[in-house]
């Protein structure tokens, strides 16, 4: 799996439709979208699946508002539950040949949600739109002894719970082996993604499928081989203090490539944004990294310019823009958690 800084041919988005995801809060959500196409389109290729025809025409008009580059967009009808496509959509990886291969990882609605039959079939969609080949990571060893036959005997297609489930906003890569891992989604009791999984499993999937030579537990983000940005709270009042201080410590104490020191950079959080009394994930750790640009969640906090000069700091080759984020994140996710990259071919 390549690093996400790495040459992307586009950008894949879903327009959003679905309300219960921003209950009262649909209506400016588009215009949010339009303003991030609008950046991507002007560094990439970006292709926007729509649920409908009706929600294809809705987009068409939000872009032309926005003045978006046609030339860069595409729109295609493609039904989807969510438009969470870090989680839903495959993962790009290269083959050996330098081929980009679509790594189609299951799906169960984060062990949270029953209408997830749509988000399942995202992979064969851009695996159709696209010609690229897809294939469907399994659980190590399980694969043949569950694999059906089919009436003349040859092997048919493998049962859906050998495959292994996986979303793409628990983890991030280095591109030469190092991989951060969210397991608290892998290996808690809580929202089961797989069961029965172990982490050597996880770690022989990681290997066999995306290259991953070493994997560490941190929620954190990589922005050159050697170096990650951590979101920390320094005030010790603040729920997220004590966690992200572990975090801090313990990814302090890693090595990076050849046993290199890893270099950890802080970044801020914002003000807690809260939403009838619930508090929602406001980080600026969910930018998106595109072809010349980064774009980052902004809260309208003091908070925002550090972030996002500690980022252009990092990343001192590509443009860095804020995307007011304050309705976007009441959807539970924000610009990250919404893109997902299709990398270039290599060679």
């Amino acid at each position: 799996m390549p690093a996400e800084w790495d040459p992307h041919r586009a950008t894949w988005l879903a327009w959003p439709h679905h309300e219960p995801d921003w209950p009262g809060k649909l209506g400016p959500i588009p215009w949010v979208y339009a303003e991030i196409v609008r950046i991507l389109a002007d560094h990439e290729q970006v292709e926007i699946l729509c649920h409908d025809a009706s929600v294809m025409a809705d987009a068409r008009t939000a872009l032309d508002a926005h003045a978006v580059r046609a030339d860069r967009v595409r729109f295609h009808v493609v039904p989807t539950d969510r438009v969470w496509l870090r989680d839903s959509a495959p993962t790009g990886a290269i083959d050996e040949d330098g081929a980009v291969v679509l790594v189609n990882w299951a799906f169960n609605g984060w062990a949270k949600y029953d209408n997830f039959t749509r988000d399942v079939l995202v992979g064969e969609a851009i695996a159709r739109l696209t010609g690229l080949p897809r294939v469907e990571p399994r659980r190590p060893g399980g694969s043949e002894r569950t694999r059906p036959t089919t009436d003349d005997g040859r092997p048919g297609p493998f049962g859906p719970g050998d495959r292994i489930v996986l979303e793409g906003g628990g983890i991030d890569v280095s591109g030469d082996g190092l991989m951060l891992v969210t397991e608290e989604w892998l290996l808690s009791g809580v929202q089961v993604r797989n069961p029965g999984v172990t982490r050597e499993e996880y770690e022989r999937v990681f290997a066999e499928w995306l290259g991953i030579t070493r994997r560490m537990a941190r929620n954190a983000r990589f922005v050159a081989t050697d170096t990650v940005v951590l979101a920390v709270e320094e005030d010790p009042a603040d729920e997220n203090h004590a966690r992200s201080i572990d975090n801090l410590n313990r990814l302090e104490r890693a090595s990076g490539a050849e046993g290199r020191p890893l270099r950890v950079v802080r970044l801020p959080f914002p003000r807690p944004v809260v939403m009838n009394g619930e508090r929602l994930p406001a980080s600026y750790a969910n930018f998106y990294i595109a072809n010349g640009v980064v774009i980052v969640p902004t809260f309208n906090d003091p908070n925002d310019r550090i972030a996002l000069n500690t980022i252009a700091s990092l990343m001192p080759d590509r443009r860095v823009i804020g995307i007011h984020a304050v309705d976007l994140v009441w959807g539970l996710g924000t610009l990250h958690c919404l893109t997902q990259q299709e990398p270039q071919p290599y060679g």
